[in-house]
C-alpha cells in the first residue's frame, strides 16, 4: 500500500491576499486558482519541490472565521523544510514575514518559528543531514 498527504486545508480571510502572501513572501508556487461559485474558489499553493500543497480555504461562517490564524490552538502548525536556511530566512525577512524568535540550532537542524499572515505558527527548518 502507498499513501501520501496531498493537501492541507488552511483557513484564510481572502483568497487574493493569501495567494500574494504565500507566493511572494514565502516563495510558494500557485498551482491552481479555479472559480467554483461566486464566493468559492479552489486555490492550491505549494513550496517549490514539494508534493504536498496548501488548499487556501476562505472561511465561511463564524466558527471558521474565529479559527483563522489559530487552527492548531497556538502551537506550531506547519513545518517548512528547506535546503538552505539562510537563503530562505533572509528572503522571508526581506518580505516582512514575522519571526517570533531568533534562529536556533537544534539536534535535528537549524530552525526558527514564524507566523503567517493570519498568525498561524510555522517552523522553518533546515534538517541536519
Amino acid at each position: 500500500m502507498s499513501q501520501k498527504l496531498a493537501s492541507i486545508a488552511l483557513l484564510v480571510r481572502d483568497y487574493d491576499e493569501a495567494i500574494t502572501y504565500y507566493t511572494e513572501s514565502l516563495g510558494f508556487e500557485l498551482l491552481e486558482d479555479t472559480k467554483l461559485s461566486e464566493s468559492k474558489r479552489w486555490v492550491r499553493v505549494r513550496p517549490p519541490g514539494s508534493e504536498c500543497c496548501l488548499l487556501l480555504a476562505k472561511a465561511l461562517g463564524e466558527t471558521q472565521t474565529e479559527a483563522i490564524g489559530n487552527q492548531s490552538g497556538g502551537r506550531v502548525f506547519l513545518f517548512l523544510h528547506t535546503d538552505n536556511f539562510t537563503r530562505d530566512y533572509e528572503h522571508m525577512k526581506s518580505k516582512g514575514v514575522r519571526f517570533v524568535e531568533e534562529p536556533r540550532h537544534e539536534p535535528f537542524g537549524t530552525v526558527v518559528v514564524f507566523e503567517d499572515l493570519h498568525g498561524n505558527k510555522w517552523d522553518l527548518i533546515e534538517p541536519r543531514t
